[in-house]
């Protein structure tokens, strides 16, 4: 492992693993109230070296990167009662190339294959720089985020990659909950002050360096004051007026994102002179439970389970990315499809019992009766599942050219949940660098200024692929930390 990526000798390695059922734990990870932990930072005052405007993976990461490169005087600010952002709710897992993690089960890779189909999955709409910059790093996040306890070596697949990439934790659970947990326990080790239910307002510009932050906390203002700000505040998705603001046609879709993604971080990068680029992007996901806005696994599909109609059958290679799959879905009767699957994909995926434990899946003794169960016609299922399996059994070809993840199923039980697009992730966002420096629409850096994670634009372009964004809030949230640190040190 690289110097920059060894944990400090006086803290201790831990291991977690945490599956979609813990949602409760959070509230007992919360580092703080909205008072200041008494901590270094915090006997200072308010005046830090570096204010971190949200907890999500990207926040935390940069907060413990900073840290471990000298760092001291730092403090996380979430508005939220608990920390987490929507790296809560993250499904699939973590897309890195090149990693020991892959090696060690013989799967054949490379950052140049991974940065090729990141901008072709995008429709070569994304930033080449900055997407190899993140394909270039994963294996090293990998290896980083392994080095503090938190070990994704279950590897799957997504839509719209060709090799097994997406690394989840070893039991196959949602990465999202193990994520948070490790980062968490990383950030208390080293004291870093967190304070929960502090709403940043509004960036602190002087002579155009941003030199602080304006929050509201327990009702009061106050003002920090910052030698650089890290913007890492997460989407938009819980803000139906700002969606629908840059895509008038999503109004009334539901959700996966948690309520505090409101994009205050767009608003007030925006003020201090950033640019905003492809806000129009505002990426749908095809497999939402539409009653919980739940999203629903991509690794599902990447292990097997297909997508049927109303009518019983398949209507699109599963594997495609996610704008090609949502299209689809939404021209079938009634917009929705089913997402279904045998007793393997649901024992090689946890997250799927706890979709069952909160009453989003149907099942059936077989398949006959999971198609009286849902609705559909038994013959048609049948006929679909069949023409499936063939693939697998005998060779035959896929008719919908689906040609990555296909498994025979099994007889016996089978499953489906019922699924529609919803909205999931806003691609645009603030313009940066691959130092993490927030830009002007002129090309010039706002000093003071950085930002990591969904609150940045350009990495992914016209379309995200599964698993890049915790790709993303990881390899930048960890960029960002360290070249803030070295930058201060100097």
């Amino acid at each position: 492992m690289e110097e920059g990526l060894k944990v400090p000798a006086n803290l201790t390695r831990r291991t977690f693993v945490c599956g979609m059922g813990a949602v409760t734990i959070m509230g007992g990870l919360s580092l703080a109230g909205c008072s200041p932990s008494k901590t270094k930072s915090s006997d200072k005052g308010d005046a830090y070296d570096i204010v971190i405007i949200g907890s999500g993976g990207a926040g935390l990461s940069a907060a413990i990167a900073a840290f471990d490169k000298g760092a001291s005087k730092i403090v996380v600010l979430e508005k939220m009662p608990s920390t987490g952002g929507n790296t809560n709710f993250s499904s699939s897992g973590m897309n890195a190339s090149e990693t020991k993690f892959q090696k060690e089960q013989g799967i054949d890779d490379s950052n140049a294959l991974f940065a090729e189909e990141t901008l072709t999955g995008g429709h070569d709409t994304g930033d080449a720089e900055l997407v190899s910059f993140m394909c270039n790093g994963s294996a090293g996040a990998i290896d980083w985020l392994d080095g503090l306890g938190i070990t994704l070596n279950n590897i799957t697949l997504t839509g719209g990659m060709s090799v097994k990439r997406c690394h989840r934790p070893t039991d196959g659970s949602a990465v999202g909950k193990t994520l948070i947990a490790g980062l968490v326990e990383a950030v208390k080790e080293r004291k870093i002050e967190v304070r929960t239910n502090c709403d940043a307002k509004e960036l602190v510009v002087d002579g155009g360096t941003v030199t602080g932050v304006k929050v509201e906390e327990k009702g009061k203002q106050s003002t920090l004051s910052a030698k650089a700000v890290i913007m890492a505040t997460g989407g938009l998705g819980a803000n139906q007026e700002m969606v629908t603001k840059y895509r008038p046609d999503l109004k009334g879709y539901v959700t996966t994102n948690q309520a505090g993604a409101t994009g205050d971080g767009y608003a007030m990068s925006e003020a201090a002179g950033a640019e905003l680029v492809q806000m129009d992007q505002i990426q749908i996901h095809p497999t939402v439970e539409q009653e919980s806005s739940q999203l629903i696994a991509e690794g599902i599909r990447g292990g097997g389970a297909i997508l049927v109609n109303a009518e019983g059958k398949r209507f699109i290679d599963e594997m495609k990315t996610r704008d090609k799959v949502s299209a689809a879905e939404l021209e079938q009767p009634g917009g929705f499809a089913w997402e279904v699957f045998d007793q393997t994909v649901y024992d090689s995926n946890k997250a799927v019992a706890n979709y069952d434990k909160a009453g989003l899946v149907k099942k059936g003794d077989d398949l006959a009766a999971l198609a009286s169960t849902i609705g559909v016609d038994a013959a048609a299922l049948k006929a679909t599942v069949d023409e499936y399996n063939a693939v697998t059994t005998s060779g035959a070809a896929d008719q919908m050219g689906r040609t990555k993840g296909c498994i025979a199923f099994s007889d016996g039980a089978m499953y489906a949940i019922k699924v529609a697009p919803g909205i999931h992730h806003e691609m645009g966002g603030v313009r940066i660098n691959t130092k993490n420096e927030a830009l002007s629409a002129d090309g010039k850096t706002i000093p003071g200024l950085y930002a990591a994670g969904e609150v940045t634009g350009g990495i992914h372009g016209n379309n995200r692929i599964g698993g890049n964004a915790v790709c993303d809030i990881i390899v930048f949230g960890k960029n960002v930390g360290e070249v803030v640190a070295d930058t201060l040190s100097k």
